[in-house]
Formats: C-alpha cells, sequence, structure tokens
C-alpha cells in the first residue's frame, strides 16, 4: 500500500515537473505525424505547400483551389491542438464545392511540419502561413477559420494584424468551439483532476498573459467576427462562446449549435449559417491593396 502510494505521488510530482518546464504546453498540444486521409480521397484537387519559418522550420500545408468556376474567396483554416491536418480536413473540406479556396497548415511538430510544438511556435506559424497566403494568394474576400486551438490562436493572430494595419486585412473571422484564453482554460482542465487541482494556479502562470483571447478579441474590429460554440462541447464549455462574444468587438454573430467539440461542420445547418455569414459581409474593395 505505501509503494502504491509512493508511486502515486512520485508520478504527480513528475507531472506538475514536466507542465512547469514545458509551460504547460502539453495540455495544448498532442500532434503525431500519422497520414489519415488526403484531399484525393475526397475528390478534392489540391497542391502541396512548404514554408520556411523564421527560426528554420519547415511547415506543411494544403492548398484546396475552389471546385467553381469563380472563387468566392478564401478560407485560411487554424486547426484544433490534436493529430494533424490529415485529420482536421474534413471540417473544411465542403469549402471548395461551395465556392471557397481552403489553406490549412501543420503547426511545427504537427504532420510534415518539422520541430517541436509549443505557443510561441504556433503563433508564428499561423502568421507564416497568413503571410504566404496574401502574398500568393489574392482572391478575395480573406476569411480566417479557426478552430478550438486554432481559434485561440487565430484571435491572437487576427488581433495583431489589424493593429498593425496589415495588407491586405481580413475580411470575416470564424471561430469554432474555441476559449477565452490559454491560461483560463489550462486553469479549468487542471482543476478537473483531483491530482492537479491544487495546482491550477501555479500552473497556469507557467503560461504567457499575452495571449488571453477574451483581452484581444475586441482588437479585431471592424473585421466582421462570427462565433460558434455547441452546448455540449464537452471539452470547452460552453461559457467560453458567449464570453468571446460578449468581448468582441461589432459587426459580430453568435451561432449556439448542437454538436460534440469541433463536429460543427457535420450538419449542413450550420454549413450554411456560415456561408449565410459570408455573403452577408460587404468586401471592402478599398481597404485591400491592388
Amino acid at each position: 500500500m505505501a509503494t502504491g502510494i509512493a508511486r502515486l505521488l512520485l508520478n504527480t510530482a513528475t507531472l506538475a515537473c514536466s507542465l512547469l518546464l514545458s509551460g504547460c504546453s502539453g495540455l495544448f498540444f498532442y500532434p503525431d505525424r500519422v497520414v489519415y486521409l488526403t484531399p484525393d480521397r475526397l475528390n478534392l484537387s489540391y497542391r502541396d505547400v512548404y514554408l520556411e519559418t523564421g527560426d528554420g522550420e519547415t511547415l506543411h500545408g494544403w492548398w484546396l483551389p475552389a471546385a467553381t468556376d469563380t472563387s468566392l474567396g478564401t478560407v485560411y483554416f487554424l486547426h484544433g491542438n490534436a493529430q494533424n491536418i490529415s485529420s482536421h480536413i474534413l471540417n473544411v473540406a465542403w469549402l471548395p464545392e461551395a465556392g471557397y479556396n481552403v489553406f490549412l497548415i501543420d503547426y511545427r511538430g504537427y504532420g510534415q511540419s518539422t520541430g517541436d510544438p509549443d505557443l510561441a511556435g504556433a503563433l508564428h506559424d499561423a502568421e507564416t502561413g497568413l503571410r504566404w497566403l496574401t502574398q500568393n494568394q489574392r482572391s478575395a474576400p480573406l476569411v480566417l477559420l479557426g478552430q478550438s486551438l486554432g481559434g485561440a490562436i487565430g484571435i491572437a493572430l487576427a488581433s495583431e494584424w489589424s493593429a498593425r494595419g496589415e495588407q491586405p486585412p481580413l475580411d470575416a473571422v470564424i471561430l469554432d468551439a474555441s476559449f477565452t484564453g490559454f491560461r483560463a482554460i489550462a486553469r479549468e482542465k487542471l482543476g478537473e483532476f483531483w491530482l492537479t487541482w491544487p495546482l491550477q494556479v501555479p500552473l497556469s502562470w507557467t503560461i504567457p498573459a499575452d495571449y488571453e483571447g477574451i483581452d484581444h478579441i475586441a482588437g479585431i474590429a471592424p473585421t466582421p467576427v462570427m462565433i460558434i460554440h455547441s452546448r455540449r462541447d464537452g471539452i470547452i464549455p460552453f461559457h467560453h462562446g458567449p464570453q468571446l462574444y460578449d468581448a468582441a468587438g461589432e459587426p459580430k454573430q453568435f451561432l449556439a449549435t448542437d454538436t460534440p467539440h469541433a463536429a460543427t461542420f457535420v450538419v449542413p445547418e450550420y454549413r450554411q449559417a456560415v456561408t449565410d455569414f459570408l455573403a452577408s459581409q460587404p468586401l471592402q474593395a478599398s481597404r485591400h491593396q491592388p
């Protein structure tokens, strides 16, 4: 019995030390390099894209052209925290048929991208992908779609993009199943498990406070924002969606859904709500450089 308790305490201490040393990165990043699905198996045209980051990593992405004669715009997709783009592609595979180009990348350490994942690196990678997109594929409107972790990264990226007056500007931001902040969700998740409950405050403080979405989402304005959250989300509790919506600037829209976490686009009704939102946002051509 004493040996079992000692082992349990040792494992808990090891977990705590690991989280402290990694800045709680283990709570956010669960990458793998398995190829689950490729676009051609979904009858989608695509090409591989490889990007070099400023700190020497190579990122892999897929460019999916619209399957219609005329493109309605381009969607830049930032995926959630597990696996890689080959497991998340179904979330955007419907967009080419709806008339949108799609660009999706893997953060460092995911799929074919090199390196090891961490928060600062993922934020840098998301901006690297957006810069490539704006320099190489200028089909407007330009939409950022972030899901779960990708939504939190997307808030930081979109607010900085707007604050710096980057060109071209984003025409819309869609956040699906995201959370109010990295510290906030880390504290919640650590508080759910009795072994880590006493550590929720000290461990959450190892996460930089610079990227809490609820503090930055207002900075995306005047770019329109659509926030989507499911009342049945078992991973990111529903309250995160309304809190982000309340903090966002106008124009904004909230869509309450009824699916498991990050399963929004399985439902045609929710796909239609997104395309209706995009169609209702006039392209401010004067904000785009020729």
